[in-house]
């Protein structure tokens, strides 16, 4: 969702910039838990209750959150509730995610493979990858039955398909053209 997204932008880059000076650690577990109560259908709607002021939304969720009593981290969730924008809270913490990845230098690699790989697979091929994308990586590695031999690499929006599956469909599209 762009919409959301841009939405969610501003509060993502305050949140990290006051994180980098109190620790990012304790504001990634923040947004976690606050992401995943926002994401729950009752939150919903207790935050489109027109009857609701906002000062009892914010000491709801805070109460459910286990929010510890922090200035910076209750005047984050008051701004999102007096803006409305609490149910943003699962793009924040998602953008927050990729802004502290990149700050570390990090990013996440979903490595899809035809076939279960063990640790010392991964072990061998995370080096390769992150000398070809030029950055250290979190390798996820998940099984697709679909690609029928080899892998596909995808590091945020970049794709390196070495499956039989994206052979036969290069060269498919070659014959076609």
């Amino acid at each position: 969702m762009v919409e959301l997204a841009t939405t969610a932008r501003p509060y993502a880059e305050a949140a990290f910039d006051v994180a980098l000076k109190q620790g990012l650690d304790q504001w990634s577990q923040w947004l976690k838990a606050w992401a995943g109560v926002a994401g729950h259908p009752d939150i919903t709607l207790l935050v489109n209750d027109p009857k609701l002021p906002d000062t009892q939304v914010l000491d709801v969720f805070v109460s459910l959150t286990q929010t510890p009593d922090v200035a910076e981290a209750r005047n984050f969730l008051r701004a999102l509730t007096e803006n409305g924008r609490l149910m943003a809270l699962p793009e924040i913490e998602r953008q927050f995610h990729e802004l502290r990845s990149a700050h570390e230098g990090v990013a996440d690699a979903v490595i899809e493979s035809a076939f279960p790989m063990d640790d010392a697979s991964v072990a061998d091929l995370v080096p390769a990858l992150e000398k070809r994308f030029g950055r250290r990586l979190k390798a996820v590695v998940s099984v697709n039955p679909d690609l029928i031999g080899g892998v596909r690499v995808t590091v945020g929006d970049r794709c390196l398909d070495t499956s039989v599956r994206g052979r036969l469909d290069a060269m498919k599209a070659a014959i076609v053209a």
